[in-house]
């Protein structure tokens, strides 16, 4: 019982940051733009923690890894706002960080450059470039549409656990989670969709909903994207033989165990919105 008052107590507050943050985005995004780079940082050092066993990364490089994704992030930011001029000019803090980044292994001849440098570039692109992608789907869409992506990925995950505990017996991906069903995917989905049409009836408003086939659409999109992202840092943590990626969040563990769908959901949403959404005019009533 204290285990599951913790893990609720926890999830909420981490759920309450993200929708404030969200919310507080129509008049200013500095509580935005620091939570996902928080975020970016504490997710970037989560990979370093989990490849510790095979081998130590130094503090700069680390430092320097968790500034060039915070500066990608911060950049897609940007661009998504178009304050940052269409001249490639865009490409300076990835620049910059790449020309620090190869200068600083040539003075580190003991480490294996190869294993450092996928490392320091697996976790750029694993974690910040996603969460930088959802900087161009609010651009193109509204903020309030993002806070339905992210009530999507937990609608999908409280329906997915429901229905697995219930009626779970056919395995999905046993080699990569066991105990994961396809009663429980199948229970995500759907009620990923009950809530997209719901919402779109009764808090269209509020979430300023596409049409409904869009929205829908979208919902089983997340839905799908976020059970791949949930398989996809299990794969890592099988491979790197480890339970948690840390323990920031009590009964929960890391932060990456947290975002790990939302890690696959964006770039998947976004490559739906670029499909569906050629006239914005769409997503505004």
């Amino acid at each position: 019982m204290k285990n599951i008052i913790l893990r609720t107590t926890s999830g909420a507050v981490y759920i309450g940051l993200i929708i404030s943050a969200i919310l507080l985005l129509e008049n200013s995004p500095y509580a935005y733009l620091a939570l996902m780079s928080f975020f970016v940082a504490l997710g970037m050092n989560e990979i370093y923690t989990m490849t510790r066993k095979e081998e130590h990364e130094s503090w700069l490089i680390i430092m320097v890894d968790m500034l060039g994704g915070i500066g990608l992030f911060l950049t897609m930011y940007l661009m998504s706002k178009e304050e940052v001029s269409s001249q490639g000019m865009w490409l300076i803090p990835l620049a910059s960080y790449l020309v620090v980044r190869f200068i600083i292994q040539l003075y580190r001849p003991k480490q294996n450059a190869v294993h450092s440098l996928t490392r320091s570039f697996f976790a750029i692109g694993y974690v910040a470039l996603p969460l930088g992608m959802l900087n161009t789907i609010i651009a193109i869409t509204a903020p309030r549409i993002l806070l339905g992506i992210f009530a999507f990925i937990w609608i999908n995950d409280t329906g997915a656990f429901l229905s697995g505990i219930t009626l779970g017996k056919h395995k999905l991906f046993k080699r990569v989670s066991p105990k994961k069903s396809w009663e429980g995917f199948i229970g995500g989905v759907l009620l990923c969709i009950a809530a997209a049409y719901a919402t779109h009836h009764w808090f269209n408003d509020f979430f300023q909903c596409p049409p409904l086939g869009i929205w829908i659409g979208l919902s089983i999109v997340v839905a799908l994207a976020a059970t791949f992202g949930d398989f996809t840092e299990s794969l890592i943590k099988r491979t790197l033989e480890v339970k948690d990626s840390g323990k920031l969040i009590p009964g929960h563990g890391g932060i990456l165990d947290r975002i790990d769908s939302l890690l696959l959901v964006a770039p998947a949403t976004l490559v739906y919105l670029a499909i569906v959404v050629y006239n914005i005019k769409a997503f505004i009533h």
